[in-house]
């Protein structure tokens, strides 16, 4: 066995792509490898901004030779099908066998393949790699062919063992592998020779190389810590820009500086926003007024001067870009103090979307649709409407501007300079929220009332103009929408049918679109024009005509066309919020799996009642999958299917439903009686507790049936002779079928 190790060294490869690149390097490699026959036992891959490196142990030095055996036509086949067998294999006919069967003589392929040697399909694997490697972005330099992220310097690919290492051959536009590399490019430079990965490791650590991003990442963030406490700061965490910085550095050396006095007033999240996007600085925190008042920046290298010259610069340069930031935050607390007007006015002018009007229209919306959740969700309706016509104002704020991922925040910051309630403040802050299935739900009502307003309106719009998901492709985030008013609902323990909020969003926004604004297929307005020409007595290219004439000056006319209109979207908007609440239901069932309850148990609680109260939905759900974990629950319902089954094939048999009340006198056996008795006592627990939505003591109460229905099914014999007999316990198990079914669809669960 033999170990193998591969470095590609270029010029800087962008942080972003690093994590991506160096996962491809390592399945393209070993994909390639294990296809060419060879095995390995383990393979790593590292990357820093200058090299991407494959480390693999436990090689095996020659690929298995292999035989395959395939069967061919008849031998008397055409001589077009014998060619074609041919050229599959590769072989000639001389090499052909023939085997006699029943139907004659079978011309068969044997083809054999002798084992390689590892450097040979290393080679070929490698070359194929670098040629094809799947970079966002490639480049070609000189006059070569080759095309990589950046200028590609050297390759090193050697193969070692317990007897010395050697270099695999291979030479590729020019440059020829080798077992050199090199170093820090300004601590050092110089390329060195090595044997082996561990050599190789220890070798560029000593050239001020740290080849683990891992590494780098801890040994930044131990240093930022250690500057921030010896300062009395502490560091304001960031995973993300941790990690670019590490793919920045191959040999970090943390430097920390002070932000001017003079930008100190600047909200915390506008001082790190700008440090971080511009300049890639860490940001450190004064525990005690917990202000951002200092910076940590990460140096390649290892300043002569322990890093005043490259703090002086970077200082300079952060106050020229915190000035535009205090100028932005001065203008913009002009407009805010003054009520926003100027950027609600500006709104007006920014389209949402062609088919859905402005941002300013779609605000209204927002604001109209929120007053109407407000009760909802225990809100104001007065402030959840003021609320929704401020939230986005800040979208044409001068910071906003500069930094888009500040939306909503800096509504709140402008909200409170402006003088207005809090409640109007923190929804600025929270309706966008939840963006993501991490993202933290908001609780106060008027934040929930305009966080829900808003993504109804976006889904409810885009069903309007069916612009709906298809497939991997949601362009508008409509299923991150969706998964938003889920959590914002269950989060909050919103009380409400889902079907009535979709059509007071869909009708009151949608349905009044005007006809100038609709785009139509000409199936659609073939539609359209058949009816309105029944209804009118004309022709069919007279009702295209006065269809698409808006100034006609047919009064009768225009009066049918309205109606057919008001019609027909009165039965789209029916398709279209039954659609979208099956949507939610979709992505309910996506959520609720993620929470570790089963596909069948989320479709037997939807086949229930009610399945457009989402609270009321997934508090069955959970009450369902608890009891399905006892013991007596799958027992439960394994006797509840017999029944079932049982009645069914019953009832279709006979063509009639058994549904007419089972008597106790007919009952002729103690566990036939026993089962009656626990059926009453069954449904006089579980009737109140299903209006009091108390699912837990439902379950439990259906529970309790186990033991008499296994009893009766182990004592009885269903369909006896006695057809009275045989009738009466029939309805007993619709009794069974009745009361189980009266929790959940059981015969939606598997098992």
């Amino acid at each position: 066995m033999s170990d193998l190790l591969i470095e590609l060294f270029s010029e800087e490869i962008p942080a972003r792509m690093q994590l991506r690149a160096r996962e491809d390097l390592k399945s393209l490699i070993t994909n390639g490898l294990v296809e060419a026959g060879l095995t390995y036992a383990s393979a790593g891959a590292f990357s820093t901004p200058r090299r991407l490196t494959l480390s693999i142990e436990g090689l095996s030095q020659h690929s298995t030779p292999t035989r395959e055996e395939r069967k061919g036509p008849s031998a008397s086949a055409p001589a077009a099908a014998i060619d074609g067998f041919l050229r599959a294999t590769g072989l000639t006919f001389d090499q052909l066998e023939r085997r006699a069967d029943k139907k004659g003589e079978t011309l068969y392929a044997v083809i054999e393949k002798p084992g390689r040697a590892a450097p040979q399909i290393i080679a070929e694997v490698l070359e194929r790699t670098i040629r094809s490697f799947p970079w966002p972005k490639s480049m070609r330099w000189g006059t070569g062919t080759l095309r990589w992220v950046r200028p590609l310097h050297s390759i090193l690919c050697i193969l070692s063992d317990e007897g010395g290492s050697e270099i695999v051959p291979l030479t590729l536009d020019g440059l020829q592998a080798s077992n050199t590399t090199a170093g820090h490019r300004f601590l050092a430079p110089n390329r060195f020779s090595v044997t082996s990965f561990d050599d190789y490791a220890s070798k560029l650590k000593r050239a001020h190389v740290v080849l683990d991003s891992a590494e780098r990442e801890a040994a930044i963030l131990q240093g930022a810590q250690n500057l921030a406490f010896a300062a009395g700061m502490e560091l304001v965490a960031d995973d993300k820009l941790l990690t670019e910085v590490a793919g920045l550095v191959e040999w970090p050396v943390p430097l920390m500086g002070r932000i001017d006095d003079a930008f100190l007033a600047l909200p915390p999240e506008v001082l790190q926003t700008s440090m971080r996007e511009h300049q890639k600085f860490f940001s450190t925190r004064n525990p005690k007024t917990g202000r951002i008042e200092g910076f940590v920046t990460v140096a390649n290298t290892e300043p002569a001067d322990h890093g005043l010259t490259i703090l002086a610069g970077n200082q300079k340069v952060l106050s020229a870009r915190l000035s535009d930031a205090k100028f932005f935050w001065e203008n913009d607390l002009r407009v805010a103090k003054t009520g926003m007007t100027e950027w609600l006015d500006g709104l007006k002018s920014v389209t949402f979307h062609n088919k859905l009007g402005s941002q300013s229209d779609r605000i209204a919306r927002i604001a109209a649709l929120a007053r109407e959740i407000a009760p909802l969700v225990g809100a104001d309706a007065d402030l959840a409407e003021q609320a929704a016509r401020l939230a986005k104002a800040d979208l044409r704020s001068a910071m906003v501007g500069e930094f888009p991922e500040l939306q909503g925040l800096m509504g709140m910051y402008y909200a409170r300079e402006a003088g207005l309630p809090e409640a109007v403040a923190l929804a600025a802050r929270d309706h966008y929220s939840p963006l993501g299935p991490t993202d933290s739900v908001p609780t106060d009502p008027v934040s929930v009332a305009v966080a829900l307003a808003d993504k109804l309106d976006t889904l409810t719009g885009f069903w309007a103009i069916d612009e709906k998901p298809t497939g991997s492709k949601d362009p508008f985030a409509l299923r991150r929408a969706a998964l938003g008013v889920i959590r914002l609902i269950l989060g909050n323990g919103v009380r409400a049918t889902l079907e009535d909020v979709l059509g007071k969003a869909y009708i009151a926004n949608f349905r009044h679109l005007k006809w100038d604004k609709r785009i139509f297929s000409q199936s659609e307005l073939d539609v359209y024009a058949n009816t309105f020409a029944e209804r009118l007595g004309i022709s069919l290219e007279l009702a295209k005509e006065q269809i698409e004439d808006l100034e006609g000056d047919n009064s009768e006319a225009e009066i049918a066309r309205d109606t057919l209109f008001a019609e027909q979207d009165a039965q789209k908007d029916t398709r279209n919020i039954a659609d979208l609440l099956a949507f939610f239901h979709d992505r309910l069932k996506v959520f609720l799996k993620d929470q570790g309850i089963r596909h069948d148990v989320i479709d037997a609680c939807l086949a229930m009642p009610g399945n457009d109260d989402l609270t009321l939905l997934v508090k069955r759900a959970e009450a369902l999958a608890a009891f399905l974990k006892t013991e007596d629950g799958p027992n439960l319902l394994q006797g509840f299917k017999r029944a079932n089954t049982i009645l069914s094939q019953a009832e279709a048999k006979d063509g009639v439903e058994y549904s007419f009340g089972a008597d106790l006198k007919f009952a002729d056996s103690d566990a036939e009686r026993a089962l009656f008795t626990a059926l009453d006592a069954a449904e006089a627990a579980i009737t109140p507790a299903m209006k009091s939505e108390d699912f837990a003591t439902a379950m439990e109460a259906m529970a309790k049936l186990r033991a008499p229905i296994d009893a009766f099914f182990t004592a009885v014999q269903v369909n006896s002779e006695n057809e009275i007999i045989r009738r009466n316990r029939l309805n007993l198990l619709h009794r069974i079928r009745a009361i189980c079914s009266g929790v959940a669809d059981l015969t939606k669960l598997d098992g």
